[in-house]
């Protein structure tokens, strides 16, 4: 968290001396209204604001809101623990602080060299942990993470996987893991992955994040090697295509049910950017960058660069370029993944 706000600041400097001003104000993970007193204290060493927030999520069963405010809290533990040491010490069987201090070790592990092997010792304490927290889903999207981290057998993830689905059927976190689970059991699984997001959306409350799963597909089938041989300029097969653009429309509308320039909506908006110039959509990538203002997330950009924020700027500069009626395009201009099989347990 730390290294973002340091890697943002630097990006405005540069930003000021070479881009337009309206590049001044974009901002790399910015948090929403809720979750920034959380991290301001934390920065403190304060835990009480965090708390309060988790607990606020946990008894008004707000599981999306509860699943990305604790990864990011988990982020920012990762080199200010301070706070979240004193939160255990102080309530040592919290639920909220349990939750956190799961989900940064599992993040810790995860770019380990041993990471199967530290993360397959964890499992058990993870899940003992999402078995006492009753009705609350988001331990078990954490557990998910740990056993595909840990090369978890199908019998075993699936074992998991129906804890999850019987606590809140439509979290998008919990199937975020699933898919992702799928992808790397089967990397050439592309209709698999799309056959089970699609399924998942289509089920799923007409507001519900998960309607949004299929155009995660579309990014993994988009950034799998055996798409089309080469991940940095896969092409897919015509039949996959109608289901990607499918994907990538059912996110459209999505979008278009939140206010322009908001942060909840952010990272939709940047993966589906990334997904629309992939596919060449730059018209429609131009729009949603529009709507996305000057929310960037680390999600997807950080996937292919250590600079997500200035990686975002420059495909932002290539989309409108692209998109401008006078102006013919000078090349797809699309993100070229060179690390677009690394998957980190902290994505939303």
């Amino acid at each position: 968290m730390l290294r973002a706000f340091l890697r943002t600041a630097a990006a405005r400097a540069r930003a000021r001396s070479t881009r337009p001003d309206q590049d001044d104000d974009v901002l790399l993970d910015a948090p929403d209204d809720r979750l920034a007193p959380a991290l301001l204290a934390a920065a403190r060493g304060e835990h009480t604001p965090a708390a309060g927030l988790l607990a606020g999520t946990r008894e008004r069963a707000e599981w999306e809101h509860r699943d990305r405010y604790t990864t990011r809290l988990a982020a920012f533990s990762r080199s200010r623990s301070e706070w979240l040491d004193a939160w255990r010490i102080t309530d040592p069987q919290d639920p909220d602080a349990l939750l956190v201090a799961a989900r940064l070790a599992v993040a810790r592990h995860w770019d380990s060299p041993d990471r199967a092997l530290l993360l397959r010792q964890l499992v058990p304490a993870v899940v003992s942990a999402a078995e006492a927290a009753g009705p609350d889903p988001v331990p078990w999207r954490t557990a998910l993470d740990a056993a595909r981290g840990a090369g978890a057998g199908h019998a075993e993830f699936e074992r998991l996987w129906a804890q999850a689905v019987r606590r809140s059927p439509h979290h998008y976190g919990c199937h975020v893991a699933a898919l992702e689970y799928l992808a790397a059991a089967s990397p050439g699984a592309h209709r698999e992955c799309l056959d089970f997001a699609e399924t998942a959306a289509q089920d799923a409350p007409e507001d519900a994040l998960v309607r949004a799963l299929p155009l995660r597909a579309a990014f993994t089938c988009l950034t799998t090697a055996d798409v089309g041989g080469d991940d940095t300029d896969a092409v897919p097969p015509q039949d996959l295509r109608a289901r990607l653009d499918a994907a990538a429309d059912r996110a459209i509308a999505l979008s278009a049910a939140h206010p322009a320039a908001d942060p909840w909506a952010a990272e939709l908006r940047n993966l589906l950017v990334y997904v629309l110039l992939r596919l060449d959509r730059h018209a429609d990538a131009a729009e949603q960058l529009r709507l996305t203002g000057p929310y960037v997330t680390s999600f997807p950009w950080a996937r292919e660069t250590d600079d997500p924020l200035g990686r975002f700027l420059q495909v932002r500069a290539e989309a409108r370029t692209a998109a401008a009626p006078a102006s013919p395009a000078t090349g797809s201009g699309h993100p070229r993944s060179g690390r677009g099989g690394r998957g980190r347990p902290g994505d939303h």
